[in-house]
């Protein structure tokens, strides 16, 4: 007998665990563990996707899902025993609190990990003396090199699955939840297979428009990829018969979700404090008056179109295009002059596909102290960035609906004067860059 724990993996094809899990040939338990430690932290959209992924799970297994609530370091020992398993087989987790979970939950069963969330899992891709690569681009070449399994072949018909309600002595078997802030994206893996499929025939055009809010050119795939709903292997097998633009620029995606998982695993500080500690000693704006600022920032009433736009579309959809995602950070680092972690905080808590690598590191690009920055002295032009990747103003109308009335891209610059339910700008752009350069070069030169 063998237990499968279910944590970021949530599907049932391709799953090296699941294969491990069934080698035996002996009946297999599907496990879920509503662990507090991770939930709470989590904002709704995040625990709505989660709990209806494991919904569309346990209807994949007939019902036949066990998900209890607890310390996992409890309660799974206690259900290893109760179905009398020699194994507890999961995916592994390279996550600061996944590592020390395992860790404890380890020291009290026989804890055996296949697998990771990843096309190559952390600390492998390493440079040839062994030290972790802090740069993309080497890492991408290497990544490329030393290459990746292809999906391990498992379904739903792996196992011989356990029936919970058969079993004395387990935990009490709790309802799934469910969330009220609920973000539209439809969750399990039959889902993220379908949108996967949808976004290979419009693959090829990716490349040219992926910066483009305005256009359906994204993949929308990040959340999948978050609770394992798809796996991607999958993804590149799919990717490697393609010979277009689009395809190699979408594996540079993936590459870079394994490469922010990697600086996460090498540095687990990273994900609360500075990577480049010489930005510590940056000045910071504070009280206050930051507090309104960072509340104006939020609510989408900046004044300036393409951030309000994002802020809003973060409000509503719990998702934000990439492109803008950047913009937005850059305004709050380096107009606002507040701290990246407050808003990879705020991001954390609305977004549906809040991953803790790429976003905490996708804020520390934007603000200039983490590994492969942007420069100090890239300070996104909130108009220009707009006019440049919502050309005609469609992505802006859309979600600033003061706006409607202005056609084309004037939309951005609001030359010929704004609307008197649309607030002035709360700042002056090319006073605040001249700030943050400021700010930036009176610290040491970077190592």
């Amino acid at each position: 007998m063998s237990v499968m724990w279910f944590r970021r993996d949530l599907r049932l094809d391709d799953l090296p665990a699941l294969g491990a899990a069934s080698e035996s040939g002996d009946p297999v338990l599907g496990l879920f563990v509503l662990d507090d430690a991770l939930l709470k932290p989590s904002g709704g959209p995040r625990r709505d996707f989660l709990f209806r992924s494991l919904s569309a799970l346990d209807e994949q297994l007939d019902g036949r899902l066990l998900v209890v609530k607890g310390d996992p370091a409890t309660v799974v020992p206690k259900v290893a025993k109760a179905v009398d398993a020699d194994e507890v087989h999961v995916s592994a987790d390279y996550g600061p609190y996944g590592r020390e979970r395992d860790e404890r939950v380890g020291k009290r069963v026989s804890l055996h990990a296949t697998g990771s969330p990843y096309a190559i899992a952390p600390g492998r891709v390493t440079k040839d003396n062994g030290e972790p690569y802090r740069v993309f681009s080497p890492y991408f070449r290497q990544w490329m090199n030393h290459g990746w399994r292809g999906p391990a072949e498992t379904s739903e018909k792996t196992a011989t699955w356990l029936d919970p309600s058969d079993v004395s002595g387990l935990p009490r078997r709790a309802k799934i939840p469910t969330e009220k802030d609920a973000s539209e994206a439809p969750a399990g893996e039959k889902a993220a297979l379908d949108e996967w499929k949808e976004f290979l025939g419009r693959i090829e055009g990716y490349d040219d428009e992926r910066n483009r809010p305005d256009l359906d050119s994204t993949s929308r795939m990040s959340v999948y990829l978050k609770y394992g709903n798809i796996h991607p292997r999958t993804i590149l097998k799919d990717l490697s018969t393609l010979r277009n633009e689009g395809s190699a620029a979408y594996r540079r995606q993936i590459a870079w979700r394994d490469f922010y998982a990697d600086i996460l695993f090498q540095r687990p500080d990273s994900a609360r404090e500075n990577y480049d500690k010489k930005f510590d000693g940056i000045d910071v704006d504070s009280g206050k008056h930051a507090d309104i600022m960072f509340e104006a920032w939020k609510e989408g009433r900046t004044g300036f179109p393409i951030v309000d736009a994002g802020m809003r579309q973060l409000a509503s959809e719990k998702w934000m295009h990439n492109r803008v995602r950047m913009i937005v950070a850059s305004f709050l680092v380096k107009d606002l002059h507040l701290p990246w972690w407050r808003g990879a905080r705020y991001f954390m808590n609305q977004l549906v596909d809040g991953d803790l690598a790429n976003n905490q590191h996708g804020w520390q690009w934007t603000a200039g102290t983490g590994t492969d920055a942007s420069p100090y002295f890239r300070v996104f032009n909130p108009i220009t960035q707009g006019e440049k990747f919502d050309p005609a103003g469609d992505y802006v109308r859309r979600w600033v609906p003061e706006l409607r009335g202005i056609e084309g891209k004037a939309v951005h610059a609001l030359k010929g004067g704004r609307p008197k339910e649309y607030p002035e700008p709360i700042v002056d752009h090319g006073h605040e860059r001249q700030v943050a350069i400021v700010r930036f070069n009176s610290l040491p030169p970077r190592e």
